[in-house]
């Protein structure tokens, strides 16, 4: 569960900058703001995790988020994200979000060393709140985490010049992130904030699937900065899928009475009313021939599932996702069978429910069957290397969805790989989030890592190393870590 720790010093106004040398001590506290601004979320966490500087004689440390807030843009009246609403959003409220943020930054004690802001003494008419109860100095962050790619370029732009602007004003360090690979790593945040260990888990080398609105993406993830690209889609993202499907199946009245953009969702609890009561009987195929197969419902019709009746068979084993097909069988199914008005006319409530769970069970095991081919690739390539691989770390939008987590574990159980872990974050933290960011800039800057000033937004990045672009630190503005702003 995401913890939020109460602030430490209600509402003042913050001036004078002192700055004093990191870490002197054996133990060093890491703290970070960091601003999530991909797509229509504007987000902004604070994150303070304890580094020692000597992990042999020192085995615990916390990890605490002191802030977490997010605000997603209304794009309802547009039946979808819309870019400049999103865009704008991030202008209305990511400095506000920032300014909220700092009230909550960790307190300094005598024995903290850091960069601080120390409070005046008479803050007069600039108290946001009276009272004579505050801190005298709160701890400046560390470092700077900020979304870098991929996303949208204007929408990143506005969080990524913030963060150099107060990367600038406090003089530290910045660390420009890859939204996918701080999704990767959201179960090890989860794990610090839970555990208080120095090891956080799943520890490298792990299968990552990504599940979202713009990706879908199969990864073995074998270093903080090494995740190799095993499958991802050749047309549509899942999570967009999924939002085409419950515009034309689930009933208009029910999608009118929604306050959110995000169907995918609205899609499951048209589905599932009485929750995962609805699937507790949910059974995978034990064979690739049973997977193959049509399934024909009572009201005569059935889905193929997708690369599956492909010319010869050439694509029903490939590496690769493919979700087009069935959005456009899905609406097909409603055209034909209705006169037209999909969302009005044609098929009953109870044939629609039943579509809607189809459509999901097709999907969800195209994406487990990716997930058992690639670990039967795996070991039949390097004994070693299956061995080694016992955690698939899902995450992204998609991740919340629990009959995905049903078929996913039971695919796996039927398929011999019982022994594979499956590892979710809380639901908070599948969609977009700036705790996963905090956390995978403080990861990146522990390895030695941090941004140049002169980085630019990335509408597209691969996290691949093998890939064109170099993967995670293949493209430009990565430097070492500046000699005054190690940890150890």
């Amino acid at each position: 569960m995401l913890r939020i720790i109460q602030p430490l010093l209600p509402y003042k106004r913050l001036s004078c900058i002192s700055i004093h040398p990191l870490c002197t001590t054996k133990l060093c506290w890491l703290t970070t703001l960091a601003i999530e601004s991909s797509c229509d979320d504007t987000s902004v966490a604070v994150l303070e995790r304890l580094t020692p500087r000597d992990s042999a004689t020192n085995s615990q440390n916390g990890t605490y988020m002191h802030f977490h807030e997010k605000i997603t843009a209304n794009s309802q009246a547009y039946d979808g994200i819309h870019p400049i609403i999103a865009l704008q959003s991030h202008q209305s409220n990511l400095a506000r979000l920032v300014d909220r943020a700092l009230q909550h930054l960790p307190r300094c004690d005598e024995q903290t060393d850091g960069l601080k802001l120390n409070q005046q003494k008479d803050v007069g008419n600039n108290a946001r709140h009276s009272g004579d109860r505050y801190a005298s100095e709160v701890k400046i962050p560390d470092l700077v985490s900020v979304t870098r790619g991929p996303g949208m370029r204007s929408n990143l732009s506005v969080g990524l010049e913030l963060a150099k602007g107060l990367s600038v004003a406090w003089q530290r360090p910045l660390v420009g992130v890859h939204h996918m690979q701080a999704h990767a790593l959201t179960p090890r945040l989860v794990c610090a904030l839970q555990d208080k260990k120095h090891d956080v888990t799943p520890s490298f080398p792990f299968l990552s699937l990504l599940v979202s609105g713009g990706h879908t993406l199969l990864l073995h993830s074998s270093s903080l900065v090494s995740h190799s690209t095993l499958a991802t889609t050749t047309d549509v993202a899942i999570g967009d899928a999924l939002d085409k499907i419950a515009r034309v199946v689930v009933p208009q009245t029910v999608i009118a009475s929604s306050t959110s953009t995000m169907f995918g969702p609205l899609l499951e609890c048209f589905a599932f009313p009485n929750g995962s009561a609805d699937y507790d009987d949910y059974q995978a195929p034990n064979t690739r021939a049973q997977e193959l197969k049509r399934r024909m419902t009572g009201w005569g019709w059935g889905l193929q599932p997708p690369l599956g009746a492909t010319k010869n068979g050439a694509r029903n084993k490939s590496m690769e996702y493919s979700f087009s097909g069935l959005c456009t069988a899905t609406e097909h199914l409603i055209e034909e069978r209705g006169p037209g008005e999909r969302r009005q006319h044609g098929l009953s409530e109870d044939e629609r429910r039943d579509l809607a769970r189809e459509a999901m069970r097709v999907a969800f095991e195209h994406l487990a069957s990716r997930v058992v081919l690639g670990l039967n690739n795996m070991g039949g390539t390097d004994q070693d290397t299956i061995g080694k691989i016992n955690t698939l770390v899902v995450s992204g939008g998609v991740a919340a969805n629990g009959f995905l987590k049903k078929v996913l574990r039971s695919y796996l159980d039927a398929r011999g790989y019982g022994e594979v872990d499956l590892v979710f974050p809380p639901v908070e933290l599948c969609t977009d989030n700036a705790a996963m960011i905090a956390w995978a800039g403080i990861e990146m800057f522990e390895a030695g890592y941090e941004t140049d000033l002169e980085c630019r937004p990335l509408r597209k990045w691969s996290m691949d190393p093998h890939a064109e672009d170099g993967g995670i630190l293949g493209v430009g503005g990565w430097r070492e870590r500046r000699k005054e702003s190690r940890v150890s």
